[in-house]
């Protein structure tokens, strides 16, 4: 970092002491932009390897620097700390704009992958959820890694992948929750081994892969990105999903669904308050996200530790989902 910080000497004299109020907007922020421009990259600086392969550009290097230097004068002047471009200010490392949350993303990736494989070997092939149980995995696997691509670099291109790929996995396990609770995931035929799909199947299917379809094309056609919608979105879809598994969770006494095909509506497994505690789980680490504060020493926020959260809550509700596969309400008695 002694390299910076000789770099931005001869921009000094362009600052004023005093923090703006609207970070990337103010023009303490712009003016070191534009001196730093035309002490750098108007004489053709060489960025590093880690930088040119993470797609910095020398402006881009410029925002950087003029960010940590505004944010150290108001860390020492004990003002307040500021948001550029809807992000804080972070150590990057290895190009990385946010280390931590490219950790936390791919330790994520790291369980699904772990419950993929664990569905693969411990779920009968021939249960009727094992396939989409797998493809929930696969879509959670993209989706982390996009996360960890997008915590990497903030592009208006990785941007999209991250939240398209997010609303993907969303909705999905919404999707296999409706399947799984109205017993309308496909059989195969015992007369002629067909797989037989219900007209409630198709329809939902079709609704879904419509909502998708429609959700990432309004997003995509739009001047600018809509935060408020694409939040909207996700946030009911997700609730929606949460609500299954709550009635999934609740006492023996409120049957209002049934929970295995081959048992009584009254049948709730020992296990059940394991849905509605994933559901608690889930609703406290989205709730760090409401706790925005400034990065522990630049480097972990409450985005950061609302995906550290996540990690065990995935192998927790993979251990779950996995237990109620195997249960005998799965299994037609034999009379």
């Amino acid at each position: 970092m002694l390299g910076v910080y000789r770099r931005v000497l001869a921009i000094l004299p362009f600052l004023v002491l005093v923090v703006a109020s609207s970070g990337d907007r103010s023009s303490n922020f712009q003016n070191c932009i534009s001196a730093c421009y035309g002490n750098q990259c108007q004489h053709q600086t060489t960025l590093s390897l880690a930088l040119r392969l993470t797609r910095w550009t020398c402006t881009d290097d410029c925002k950087y620097q003029c960010m940590h230097m505004l944010t150290d004068i108001a860390i020492h002047g004990r003002s307040t700390i500021h948001q550029y471009y809807g992000k804080w200010p972070f150590w990057r490392l290895f190009g990385m704009q946010e280390p931590a949350s490219v950790a936390f993303s791919l330790w994520n990736m790291y369980y699904h992958i772990q419950g993929w494989r664990q569905i693969r070997s411990r779920v009968p092939k021939d249960h009727p959820l094992r396939s989409y149980y797998l493809t929930w995995a696969i879509v959670s696997i993209n989706t982390w890694l996009w996360s960890a691509v997008f915590h990497t670099r903030d592009l208006p291109l990785t941007e999209k992948l991250d939240y398209f790929s997010a609303a993907l996995v969303i909705l999905y396990a919404l999707y296999y929750a409706v399947l799984r609770f109205l017993n309308q995931y496909p059989i195969r035929s015992s007369e002629d081994g067909r797989i037989q799909r219900t007209p409630v199947f198709l329809l939902w299917s079709s609704i879904c892969a419509v909502t998708y379809v429609t959700h990432v094309t309004y997003l995509s056609i739009l001047p600018r990105f809509d935060y408020s919608y694409n939040m909207a979105f996700n946030l009911t879809v997700g609730i929606t999903h949460n609500l299954l598994w709550l009635l999934y969770s609740l006492p023996a006494s409120l049957p209002l669904i049934r929970r295995f095909p081959y048992k009584p509506k009254t049948y709730r497994p020992p296990y059940a308050y394991k849905a509605a505690v994933f559901v608690a789980l889930t609703t406290a680490a989205t709730a760090l996200e409401l706790f925005d504060f400034p990065p522990w020493g630049r480097i972990i926020d409450a985005h950061a530790l609302w995906h550290l959260s996540t990690a065990p809550i995935a192998k927790f509700w993979y251990d779950f989902l996995i237990q109620d596969s195997l249960d005998d309400g799965w299994r037609e008695s034999k009379r």
